[in-house]
């Protein structure tokens, strides 16, 4: 008789199925609880070093092994009840243990991420700051030495916006090593100690390192946004120098 998606489990058939499971149960599990919509089951934190829980088989265990119903009803619904207690605990022991290894993957590489996001945070601020100030009648009294200071700003930006891509890339690819994880990105960056991250720009692994970004890639890494701007600023200032032929304060 199968047992379908629901059945009961009375506390005495439950302690005698634990009782039975002794040998098999993940050295993680704290504690069981009997809820009324089924067991709930505990765990000590996992790692995610450890390796991946894996349901044990009972075979050949006399007091787990297959029994027909035809030779002992009592006996087969018992041993079918544990066989699914022992699957639902490592399935829920596997899940936790996904989430952990998620976290730990992150940690091995996120390292100087915030101080780079940091970084480019500043030189995309003094970039605008830089390109705002070609607006000012001042800057027509220094044009060179503004266009300069504009050059200088535009370099540190896209090596900073290369420097967080780096670590972006290999974040991005954790999180498609861990795609099946409960965890979503920015809550897995939170659990492995990074709670700003929801800030950062991180795109698809698949978007980094490519040749040739098309005007419809409308999230590309950050070395492509800041090509894309500084592209647009320097058609800016040329069309200026066209229009009004003065490229020096005079």
């Amino acid at each position: 008789m199968p047992l379908g998606y629901s059945f009961q489990i009375t506390p005495e058939e439950l302690q005698e199925i634990f009782a039975r499971l002794q040998p098999y149960l993940p050295k993680h599990l704290k504690k069981v609880d009997a809820q009324p919509y089924g067991l709930r089951f505990e765990f000590a934190p996992f790692t995610g070093r450890e390796e991946e829980p894996s349901k044990p088989s009972t075979h050949g265990d006399p007091k787990l092994d297959y029994v027909r119903e035809s030779e002992d009803e009592t006996e087969h619904l018992l041993r079918e009840k544990a066989s699914v207690v022992l699957s639902n605990l490592y399935e829920t022991a596997r899940e936790e243990w996904k989430d952990a290894a998620y976290v730990a993957d992150l940690k091995a590489v996120v390292k100087d991420a915030p101080d780079r996001w940091k970084t480019y945070q500043h030189e995309i601020k003094a970039l605008s700051t830089a390109y705002d100030y070609l607006r000012t009648p001042e800057a027509a009294k220094e044009w060179p030495s503004a266009v300069s200071r504009l050059i200088d700003a535009q370099d540190r930006t896209k090596a900073a916006a290369t420097a967080f891509d780096e670590r972006a890339r290999e974040i991005a690819e954790v999180h498609d090593t861990h795609l099946y994880a409960d965890l979503g990105h920015d809550a897995a960056l939170k659990a492995a100690g990074y709670p700003g991250a929801k800030d950062w720009h991180i795109t698809g692994a698949g978007e980094y390192g490519k040749h040739y970004y098309s005007d419809w890639d409308n999230n590309p890494p950050l070395e492509e946004q800041a090509r894309r701007l500084i592209e647009q600023q320097d058609t800016h200032v040329a069309k200026i120098g066209r229009l009004s032929g003065a490229t020096a304060g005079n």
